[in-house]
């Protein structure tokens, strides 16, 4: 026998402690590699801490509601090596009664993972009629799978024999997931006003969720000087809506400058696809259009091969189906990365959420003059601040790094010369 430590995990990539809320072996218990051996409590999860040892718990240290810093000592197991997959022995089978014994095999009967009730809960299962194959009468996460796939009348049955020392590592990681639990519904108070969810709004609410619980946000923020662009812009807006009949926006200059970077740095225009990234060919820019209280992201594609006059066309355009409530599907569809216009409502710092499934999106925040050191003097300069949220999975901060500064570099030498409208 060999005496092995088993040390509090770090179940999270910022948590530092946990609370041992239950144990789930005792003193003597024989554990397998992988056996769930206590539920620990953080501020991000619910877990179980699997064992990394076959063996018998020798001593525990941690007791119930000991809050414990991650990598401290927790418990002591004696290990075999030469017999780390063999089978418990039971010592003194004669005193132990029938009866002892049926207690013992269903001790861990009502102790469900997180796995297990998310599953239950997830396909309303009810657990007291699911038999548990796992040690002790475990319910595993195998048991609620083999019922899923079952027909709702044959819920009530067993699920085929498996072995509970057949978990491999892979499945015992699954046990980390946290359970999702159902909440109490919502009530309004009397003089509240309840306001319906429409289909749009629960759509972007879905898309949402779903981009913030899938996609591991970072972000990032640089400030660019306009000043050329402001003074360009300003110089051709009244001649450019005489001749053409709309405006010539500042978002134009920026959905411009962001294709060219786009362009040159494709990492930004991917997806993640679970077991690769897609790197996308065209360039497709969703935007943000509002229209009362609602927002609509329509697409403008191909932008890379548009001038500053085709952006800011298309731009009209589709601001005024959205007014007009005759956006289409294909307006709304194809988009690959997404720039949005938060400077149009005075905001001057956000971090957007990204639209599912891209790798990124990018706020353009307003205008401000500022007081800015050129030379060693102040100038009054007209800045902007470009705020990136990025999919940490598909991107790192190196690349997002130099994309962000070639959109700056764009934007603070553009000019009559080298960025024409047509």
């Amino acid at each position: 026998m060999a005496t092995e430590a088993i040390y509090m995990p770090q179940l999270g990539e910022s948590v530092t402690e946990g609370t041992i809320s239950q144990w789930l072996v005792k003193e003597g218990d024989y554990i397998e590699k992988y056996d769930p051996i206590a539920e620990v409590m953080t501020d991000k999860v619910n877990a179980e801490v699997p064992s990394t040892f076959s063996g018998y718990i020798k001593e525990i240290i941690s007791k119930e509601n000991d809050t414990v810093e991650v990598g401290t000592l927790i418990c002591y197991i004696d290990t075999n090596e030469e017999a780390s997959g063999a089978s418990p022995i039971v010592h003194d089978p004669q005193n132990q009664t029938t009866e002892e014994t049926n207690e013992q095999d269903q001790s861990m009967k009502h102790r469900y993972s997180p796995a297990v009730m998310r599953i239950a809960q997830e396909n309303n299962i009810d657990l007291s009629t699911v038999q548990g194959t796992g040690k002790h009468g475990r319910i595993t996460r195998k048991d609620m799978e083999h019922v899923v796939q079952q027909p709702k009348t044959n819920t009530d049955k067993a699920p085929n024999e498996t072995d509970a020392t057949d978990i491999s590592k892979e499945e015992a990681i699954e046990e980390y997931t946290p359970p999702t639990f159902k909440r109490r519904s919502i009530e309004a108070n009397p003089g509240d006003r309840e306001i319906p969810v429409t289909g749009l709004r629960r759509t972007i609410a879905q898309n949402m969720v779903r981009s913030t619980t899938e996609i591991p946000h970072a972000w990032m923020m640089i400030e660019v000087d306009v000043t050329n662009l402001v003074a360009y812009r300003n110089a051709e807006k009244d001649r450019f809506k005489e001749n053409e009949g709309y405006n010539l926006s500042y978002f134009a200059f920026f959905l411009n400058a962001v294709a060219k970077a786009l362009k040159k740095f494709p990492e930004l225009n991917s997806c993640w696809a679970g077991d690769k990234i897609i790197q996308r060919n065209d360039i497709n820019l969703s935007v943000a259009v509002a229209h009362g209280h609602e927002l609509y992201v329509p697409v403008i594609k191909n932008v890379d091969e548009k001038s500053i006059k085709g952006i800011a066309k298309e731009i009209h355009q589709l601001s005024q189906k959205a007014r007009t409530n005759t956006l289409t599907t294909e307006d709304m569809e194809g988009g690959t990365f997404t720039v949005n216009n938060t400077g149009s409502f005075g905001s001057v710092e956000s971090m957007g959420v990204i639209n599912y499934p891209q790798s990124a999106i990018l706020q353009v925040e307003s205008i401000v003059k500022r007081p800015v050191i050129i030379d060693d003097m102040f100038a009054a300069r007209d800045m902007v601040n470009l705020c990136l949220s990025l999919d940490h999975r598909v991107l790192d901060g190196v690349i997002c790094g130099d994309f962000m500064s070639h959109v700056k570099s764009i934007l603070e030498n553009i000019s009559s010369e080298t960025t024409p409208i047509y």
